[in-house]
């Protein structure tokens, strides 16, 4: 067995062992071991792959031969087809979105309206592709198939949160740019800040990046150079003064229904409490909630977002150079733990709860696991179950939620406490990891992707834990 330090064998203060434990048996009762170990292969992850992605593919092209596309693609299709004019749109404006996410409505509009749901999905799947071949060096890294499985089941059970929404353009791309970590601070960068041209979220990741690598001037750099790229993109579309009209459209939005501080008003709405109700948006697309301090509390959450991310931030400088002080810190690790806490706190301190934000929240952690199995199954769990409370909201049950049916606000709220139960244990991850210290240095323990640089040798405690491996102790 594996040698671990203390501190990564158990949590002195909180132990989920037993919990797993009872699932590795529940999972064994399920699946036979010839069948767990053929998933863990190269061929087993292809397949899960192929059957998951043609099934959304398929799916697609039948609603295309019938001239249709699906949930905000309908939208997106819209756009593409009057050239992104606003002034011919009723509703909401393309520009809501960065201006690269209009790149990808464009292509897939290529052969007009027919098959651009198709296309769409096409796309994306095209890109869950390269991550998971990353992730897993094209399978030949069987440590990481367990993570990249994962990843796909976390995909299949959001259904067409990732699929039909822009964010599914961006999901596998951070996940590539967080595979590579800290190694090449400048390409990481440039991909994460290109993405963020696409949809806002990868400035989080971008943050983390920032806060834990020596070459900051690089991140920098690369950041200013995607920007004045999508400058020139925006230049020769004759759209530069609308370049940041959707940081200007967000402004007066309300508090949505399934945001996680709109919870209180939510239950309001419910019990008929307040004058609390919701409506809908019609310019925004969005079901909002509005009663007694709505107003106040929406105007409250832009600055409060922006201060909750920049405490983390400050935490994880903090485990940076605490771990400077007492033997070297592992910047990998503190990356993947910061994007993971940035990213939720993105989410829990949002006003705008659409569904698909879930996605954003994968990247980390599947790269987490295909270091630190054990340490990452805790997140990893509880966004199986996000996942599934999320597909529960949207879209099966989003009409009786918007109807004030209790049991599905029940569904919200819970979905809504383990958002903020993950953001907790980010951050109390980033603490533990600032006062971590080897038993025999008194030196921080390297973590299971301790390399700073591409030849620097993990340590052989760093094995990662089969996923089918679960330790009592």
């Amino acid at each position: 067995m594996a040698f671990y330090p203390p501190s990564l064998e158990k949590d002195p203060t909180i132990s989920t062992d037993t919990f797993f434990a009872a699932l590795a048996r529940f999972r064994d009762h399920l699946l036979p071991a010839p069948a767990q170990a053929w998933l863990k292969t190269p061929r087993g992850l292809w397949t899960v792959f192929a059957g998951v992605h043609l099934f959304f593919l398929i799916f697609s092209a039948i609603l295309s031969l019938r001239g249709e596309a699906f949930s905000d693609t309908v939208i997106y299709r819209i756009w593409a087809d009057v050239g992104f004019d606003e002034t011919k749109i009723t509703g909401p404006s393309p520009w809501v979105y960065p201006i690269l996410a209009l790149i990808p409505m464009a292509v897939a509009h290529i052969f007009g309206n027919g098959p651009f749901f198709f296309l769409w999905v096409l796309m994306i799947s095209a890109l869950n592709f390269l991550a998971v071949a990353k992730l897993t060096s094209w399978g030949r890294k069987p440590q990481a198939i367990p993570a990249a499985l994962w990843w796909i089941s976390f995909t299949a059970i959001l259904g067409w949160l990732g699929f039909a929404r822009v964010d599914g353009f961006t999901a596998p791309v951070v996940l590539i740019a967080l595979s590579l970590g800290v190694a090449q601070p400048f390409l990481v960068s440039f991909i994460l800040s290109t993405a963020t041209w696409v949809k806002v979220w990868p400035a989080a990741i971008v943050l983390a990046l920032f806060t834990v690598v020596k070459q900051r001037v690089r991140v920098v750099l690369a950041g200013v150079l995607a920007t004045a790229l999508v400058v020139v993109l925006a230049l020769s579309m004759n759209s530069l003064p609308k370049l940041l009209d959707f940081l200007l459209q967000q402004g007066d939005r309300g508090m949505q229904l399934e945001a996680t501080f709109t919870t209180p008003w939510l239950w309001m709405s419910v019990l008929g409490l307040g004058g609390s109700h919701m409506y809908m948006n019609q310019n925004i697309n969005s079901m909002q909630v509005d009663g007694p301090g709505t107003e106040l509390m929406s105007v409250l959450m832009q600055p409060l977002l922006i201060v909750a991310a920049l405490l983390v931030a400050g935490l994880i400088f903090w485990a940076l150079h605490t771990g400077k002080r007492t033997g070297g810190p592992d910047r990998t690790g503190l990356l993947l733990l910061g994007a993971l806490a940035l990213a939720t706190a993105f989410v829990v301190f949002n006003k705008v709860g659409s569904p698909q934000f879930m996605v954003w929240l994968s990247p980390a952690v599947a790269v987490g696991l295909t270091h630190d199995w054990k340490k990452w199954r805790v997140p990893a769990t509880m966004l199986i179950a996000i996942g599934a409370l999320t597909f529960l909201i949207y879209p099966l049950f989003y009409d009786a939620l918007s109807h004030n049916n209790p049991i599905m606000a029940g569904v919200l709220t819970l979905r809504n406490l383990l958002l903020v139960v993950l953001f907790i244990w980010a951050v109390r991850q980033l603490v533990l990891t600032g006062r971590e210290t080897n038993p025999t240095t008194g030196s921080p323990t390297k973590g299971l992707l301790a390399a700073e640089e591409p030849n620097d040798a993990q340590p052989a405690a760093a094995q990662v834990i089969a996923p089918s491996t679960v330790e009592e102790s």
